[in-house]
């Protein structure tokens, strides 16, 4: 693809991951943004090494070296993944009217840019659509030749918005669940009886605050809407940050861990119409929860490097 210069502002969310920071603030350097928001949680108490992680991945931002605006939003207390990201993300809507959205282990490709820049302008007054996604966990699956589809789907590893839908719908508290719930409308926001059952239990947990999350928030907010997201037809996002100590994505064995990434090809052909993919978006369904055999998780296992460095550092201790 050739060299690219954004115009949209990007939003980069980081912690305490310096060197996945480091790879995903490349990617976002190349394309040149001439505004460049960094949200970032502090440290944890309870984590001596915290303190320096932290310092270090914030640090990378003072790597910009092209004509653009940085604007911070650091915490200098642990806010936790609820508060710091939502609270973040409220911050960035204050200062710009749309914005892409990254964080520090969502590694774009190139072509990821103007495909949400793009569609940011096409769909900018069209409040069916609440974000642009860069994920797709289709694994090279197709239906049509079309560049992207539309689906109720959330997929925020690397994603776009605007402010009017964020602040119209957004509730990191979900204050209107128990309502929706009441009122049994759930049955009418998904696909069947058992997603609506899965809902039910995932959002009664995260009113009763017993997740430390946002993005499920985003989804109840867009679903209590009427909303659709729009998803490219092809991978444009590698989560690098799979880890036995990350906060959530935890398997490094998860077959939507380093996803390959695509190019998606211009001019983009936009679908027919306006129909959610439900088809699509069942099938996206059953791929996140599909996990390898046994035999097979066994043998990648004992090949990855980390275990032979946690091996390395017992043999160690013992001599």
């Amino acid at each position: 693809m050739h060299e690219y210069k954004l115009n949209t502002p990007v939003t980069l969310i980081v912690f305490n991951r310096p060197d996945t920071t480091l790879k995903v603030f490349e990617e976002i350097a190349k394309v040149k943004p001439p505004k460049l928001l960094v949200i970032s949680d502090g440290a944890r108490k309870n984590c001596p090494d915290d303190f320096d992680k932290v310092t270090l991945t914030r640090s990378i931002i003072d790597r910009v070296n092209w004509d653009c605006e940085v604007l911070t939003n650091f915490s200098d207390t642990n806010l936790g993944c609820k508060n710091r990201v939502s609270s973040g993300i409220d911050w960035v809507f204050q200062q710009v009217e749309e914005s892409i959205i990254l964080e520090d282990d969502c590694l774009p490709h190139q072509s990821f840019f103007p495909f949400c820049e793009e569609l940011l302008d096409r769909y900018r007054h069209d409040q069916r659509i609440s974000m642009i996604g860069g994920t797709n966990h289709l694994f090279g699956y197709r239906n049509t030749n079309d560049s992207y589809y539309y689906s109720k789907t959330t997929p925020i590893w690397g994603w776009a918005t605007w402010r009017d839908r964020w602040e119209d719908s957004y509730d990191v508290d979900m204050k209107s669940w128990p309502l929706i719930k009441d009122m049994g409308l759930v049955d009418d926001m998904v696909r069947n009886k058992l997603e609506a059952k899965e809902f039910v239990q995932n959002f009664d947990r995260l009113y009763q605050g017993e997740v430390d999350t946002w993005d499920a928030q985003w989804t109840f907010a867009c679903l209590l809407h009427g909303r659709l997201s729009i998803v490219p037809n092809v991978n444009l996002i590698s989560n690098i940050g799979f880890h036995e100590n990350a906060t959530h994505t935890i398997d490094p064995l998860s077959s939507l861990s380093m996803m390959e990434i695509n190019e998606i090809k211009f001019p983009l052909k936009h679908p027919l119409g306006f129909i959610e993919s439900h088809s699509l978006d069942v099938r996206v369904s059953r791929n996140q929860s599909y996990k390898e055999p046994f035999w097979k998780r066994t043998i990648v296992r004992f090949t990855q490097p980390y275990l032979f460095q946690r091996i390395k550092k017992k043999l160690l201790r013992l001599l």
